[in-house]
């Protein structure tokens, strides 16, 4: 299992306890051979999937020891141990977390420095808590956050689809296969979509701009689950028609037997059940917003290199 960020810090600082400076690529794999991790777990990304999990915890284990100043970092991807964090190791500790950072004078400093930036110093305070509670990097816990208030968004937008009228689904459908790529506009897209309405079928649209390839829709704004019948009649369908491709939409859900079944059969159908087409609705940014944005930035060692 990867360790928690808390957890490495002490393992990292007793790496650097010669004193002598020491590659962070090699700090890394030192821990990962400590915590005996497994190739996948060595190579297992975030959420945001910008950076491998172990990576990240240990880039910020080494942030708070270096906010606490037991290690320096005298060049990039460099660490070494400081004069003040050569006794820690001496104190026969078991582990070196949060709170105790929380204890040392440099640790407290930065706090009051970073409080004093914000002017808000009890949500700081309410941070580094929550750091120590969970063992989440900052990272990690806006990570958390954000999928924390795509789901709840996800689930605002199910339950307003579900209140929509028929006509106004199929064209919530119509605006999320275009902004997908397929259909070419909106106007064209309309009308097909909704026409044939025979066999099991909504609608067509265009798998490109130049309409190479169609493909046929069921959109149903539903309560109760898709029974597999039901996928079965809009497969019969496409096959009546020798269509190649078909994509069954719904604001409910599907069985397993379902899925199994449209894996075994050609032609080839895709079903998005109601948790799908809110999360694929927030990804291509139909009927919603942005609340607000947040950017992450990180260091461009480009710029500092010198020729």
């Amino acid at each position: 299992m990867i360790p928690d960020f808390q957890t490495i810090m002490l393992p990292l600082l007793t790496i650097l306890k010669d004193g002598k400076e020491h590659n962070l690529r090699d700090v890394i794999k030192e821990i990962s051979d400590q915590f005996n991790l497994t190739d996948e777990e060595r190579v297992q990304l975030l959420p945001s999937a910008n950076q491998a999990i172990i990576n990240n915890r240990v880039g910020w284990a080494r942030t708070y020891l270096k906010k606490a100043n037991l290690l320096d970092t005298p060049k990039r991807g460099v660490l070494k141990i400081t004069e003040d964090g050569i006794p820690i190791l001496s104190k026969g500790l078991t582990k070196v977390d949060v709170k105790f950072l929380q204890t040392l004078p440099k640790f407290q400093e930065w706090q009051r420095s970073y409080a004093a930036k914000t002017d808000d110093g009890e949500a700081i305070g309410e941070e580094s808590k929550i750091e120590a509670q969970t063992g989440k990097t900052p990272e990690e816990l806006l990570d958390y956050s954000y999928n924390q208030l795509k789901e709840e968004l996800a689930s605002e937008i199910i339950d307003k689809v579900k209140s929509c009228s028929p006509a106004f689904f199929e064209l919530l459908v119509i605006d999320l296969l275009i902004k997908m790529g397929y259909g070419g506009s909106r106007k064209e897209a309309g009308e097909v979509l909704g026409k044939s309405g025979d066999g099991g079928i909504d609608g067509i649209i265009k798998e490109d701009k130049l309409g190479l390839d169609t493909i046929y829709i069921q959109a149903k704004r539903w309560e109760n689950t898709v029974t597999i019948h039901q996928v079965r009649d809009f497969a019969g369908s496409l096959l009546s028609k020798k269509a190649k491709k078909g994509i069954f939409i719904t604001t409910s859900s599907y069985p397993a037997s379902a899925k199994e079944f449209v894996g075994s059969i050609d032609p080839k159908i895709v079903l998005i059940d109601g948790n799908e087409l809110a999360n694929l609705m927030i990804e291509f940014k139909v009927g919603v917003s942005v609340k607000k944005t947040y950017e992450v930035q990180r260091l461009d060692s480009d710029y500092f290199d010198e020729v």
